[in-house]
């Protein structure tokens, strides 16, 4: 939570105090500037300020991976992440997308290791989080089962697979 004023007075910590005990102060959470070519590449770039409109619209299937850009993991799948929104880039149903989370906060989802892949299905909403080989070949068959994907076996989890957030 921050102040909306820089102004410390008694004043103004007092109503500060009021409003949080009312429950009716937000929460601050990060964001970065919307970019203005967010949208131009085949991997759409989400901030805090546009990830609602874009990663639940229900007209659309998004595939968002949450990541950190001091993460080897992450650093790791980038060029297959490519290769999967460059692949389904003319689909008007899916998007592939991703959000810097050590710079962007959501009130709805909390983000503790990355990389974090969760497929927001369209029409309702529903959010699937991706446990599949991060292979080119697991994610295409994840999207085109519209993330009912039973066959396949999901990752195993070790301290090492995912960097956890500082």
């Amino acid at each position: 939570y921050k102040p909306e004023s820089n102004d410390l007075s008694a004043e103004t910590i007092e109503a500060f105090l009021k409003k949080f005990l009312d429950g009716k102060l937000k929460q601050h959470l990060l964001s970065q500037d919307l970019p203005e070519d967010w949208d131009k590449n085949p991997v759409k770039v989400l901030v805090s300020s546009n990830f609602e409109s874009v990663a639940l619209d229900k007209s659309k299937s998004v595939l968002v991976e949450f990541y950190a850009p001091w993460c080897g993991h992450c650093k790791q799948l980038a060029p297959i992440y490519d290769q999967l929104a460059e692949k389904y880039k003319d689909n008007e149903d899916i998007v592939i997308a991703k959000m810097d989370s050590t710079a962007n906060e959501l009130e709805s989802i909390k983000i503790s290791s990355f990389p974090t892949i969760k497929y927001f299905r369209k029409d309702d909403n529903k959010v699937i989080d991706y446990n599949l080989d991060r292979t080119l070949d697991d994610f295409v068959k994840f999207l085109d089962a519209n993330g009912e994907v039973a066959d396949s076996e999901p990752v195993e989890e070790t301290e090492e697979e995912e960097e956890e957030a500082p």
